[in-house]
């Protein structure tokens, strides 16, 4: 753990740069190129779902560590009139897959540890719905960043160079991502991809079908008979994507928009909004140790719950209760003002065991107010390291968000209660939470985050920041963040930045606080007066607001 650093909050409010210029049509990403394409795709007259399709795609491309066809996740749809809508394409298990397939000691980059990838599908079922330009139109900017390349920025550089030498078994991994002279590549340096543009071309000419049934599936399946792997031609050919009514919830007046089961990031958001809701947080400064204990209390809630309940649907049964108003009001009365509540206490039902950034999200709204959030994830940085042979692109290593060991769960924080434990066709529990605010069904807020368990934390900070302390968006963006997932029982603060005297209180309450970087949140605020949508890049990473 990094020793706490302790500086003036009043510091960092001094060093937050102002919103980016207000537009009709916005894109948010962390990868400059896959955000300009997004854009070029709205100015073409594409909507926001045309270009959430063409971005993630792109950033398949130039943003490796996560984005991806090789992965997973969901997207939030909000069209200008009727329902708002979630496209859920999280990975499934092989066929083959068993509950007691993994030991503590297996890798969590091996062939063993992939998914049954679905964002392909999930891209075409969201146009196949929403999309006005042609499917092809939106696939070939991505194949033309593979042909010709992409600049690389700092971020990109330090991302690829520091995988590059901690991959150096991964030999296909090596040969598409190393630099031609074997150096280090350089800020400015031109990244080309010929085996992933002849991929990407496949899709655009042939849809989805060229990768689940189609020349890349055969690929993908000699890739996984090569390592020892458990995906067949057939677990790719049955793969689905499923359109799913959102969690839905109410904050001050605000609805709010979340991804379902197998995702446990709206249900988790809409339970800790329902807690705060019963408490006065802006009678408190935001960052005062009021605030912070009522928010950590919720968090600590919320992922007991989680841990206790959340699955895939299809194999397990989801309690309704966890998103109502009325839980939430009891459990809150339960909260103590002046002491922090022990997290063995909080689900003393669940027996515990005695000791022992990966993910990308962007946000889109057009002239219209069409509005997408989309969160997916290859789960580690670049996934499993597993490249497929000649077709260029990574796979994930989703297997990982199983609950490997049934029914060890330590303080320490691995869960192995039985909602989540692995079966064949199942879909891993998510953190993933792609979230949209709407009031009197107009889009107020679009946001998101990468990083794994935090995730749902990162949204519920940016949503009290603008809700409750109504700050401009990319100071709601640029703020510290704070987590607790109930074990470790530990607050963490990012960063730390807190004054000294906000920590002591905290930490005489009954609080641990620890420090930790958290998520990287792009996001789009829309001004209810004017209809204007203001984009903020989190450039915790990278990142970049474009638009028409």
């Amino acid at each position: 753990m990094r020793p706490l650093r302790l500086i003036p909050f009043v510091l960092l409010i001094a060093t937050i740069a102002h919103a980016q210029e207000p537009r009709k049509g916005v894109v948010v990403a962390v990868s400059v190129p896959g955000a300009e394409v997004g854009a070029a795709i709205l100015k073409r007259g594409g909507n926001a779902v045309d270009a959430a399709v063409a971005t993630a795609l792109a950033m398949a491309v130039t943003h490796p560590a996560a984005g991806n066809i090789g992965g997973g996740g969901f997207m939030v749809v909000h069209p200008p009139k009727g329902k708002p809508t979630v496209f859920d394409y999280r990975e499934t298990a092989p066929a083959a897959a068993t509950r007691t397939m993994f030991n503590k000691s297996d890798s969590p980059y091996s062939h063993k540890v992939v998914g049954v990838p679905g964002t392909v599908r999930g891209m075409a079922l969201a146009h196949a719905k929403f999309g006005k330009l042609p499917w092809k139109s939106l696939v070939l900017p991505a194949v033309e960043l593979a042909e010709k390349g992409y600049l690389l920025d700092d971020h990109h550089v330090k991302s690829l160079n520091g995988m590059l030498a901690s991959t150096k078994a991964f030999a296909e991994f090596q040969r598409v991502f190393a630099k031609p002279n074997g150096s280090d590549w350089k800020p400015g340096d031109r990244q080309m991809q010929p085996d992933l543009a002849k991929t990407l071309r496949l899709i655009a000419e042939q849809g989805p079908d060229a990768f689940y049934t189609g020349v890349i599936a055969d690929q993908l399946v000699a890739e996984m008979k090569a390592g020892g792997g458990l995906i067949t031609k057939d677990d790719l050919a049955k793969f689905q994507a499923f359109e799913r009514e959102p969690i839905h919830g109410t904050y001050r007046g605000y609805d709010v928009y979340g991804p379902p089961p197998p995702s446990s990031g709206g249900t988790c958001l809409v339970f800790m909004l329902n807690i705060l809701e019963n408490f006065d947080l802006k009678k408190h400064e935001r960052y005062s140790p009021r605030t912070l204990h009522l928010m950590t209390e919720a968090m600590r809630l919320a992922y007991a719950d989680r841990a206790r309940h959340i699955g895939d649907p299809a194999f397990t049964t989801i309690p309704k209760h966890l998103t109502t108003k009325a839980y939430a009001y009891l459990l809150s009365r339960e909260i103590k003002l002046d002491k922090a509540t022990p997290s063995a206490e909080v689900a003393d039902d669940i027996k515990l065991a005695p000791e022992g950034d990966s993910t990308t999200h962007f946000s889109v709204i057009d002239k219209d107010g069409l509005a997408v959030s989309n969160t997916y994830t290859l789960e580690h940085s670049f996934g499993s390291r597993i490249v497929v042979k000649g077709a260029g692109f990574l796979l994930n290593n989703e297997m990982m968000d199983f609950n490997w060991r049934p029914g060890i769960t330590t303080k320490a924080g691995a869960i192995g209660t039985e909602p989540n434990t692995v079966a064949p066709g199942k879909k891993m529990l998510s953190s993933q939470t792609p979230t949209i605010l709407a009031k009197d069904g107009k889009v107020f807020l679009v946001t998101g985050s990468p990083g794994g368990r935090t995730i749902i934390n990162t949204v519920l900070n940016i949503v009290v920041n603008v809700v409750d302390y109504e700050m401009p968006i990319q100071q709601a963006v640029d703020s510290p963040r704070s987590h607790h997932q109930w074990f470790p029982d530990e607050l963490k603060f990012e960063g730390a930045k807190l004054h000294l005297e906000t920590v002591k209180t905290l930490q005489s309450m009954g609080h641990r606080v620890t420090s930790a970087r958290q998520g990287d949140a792009h996001s789009i605020w829309i001004n209810p007066k004017t209809g204007v949508a203001i984009g903020a890049a989190d450039k915790r990473l990278s990142g970049k607001v474009a638009g028409e």
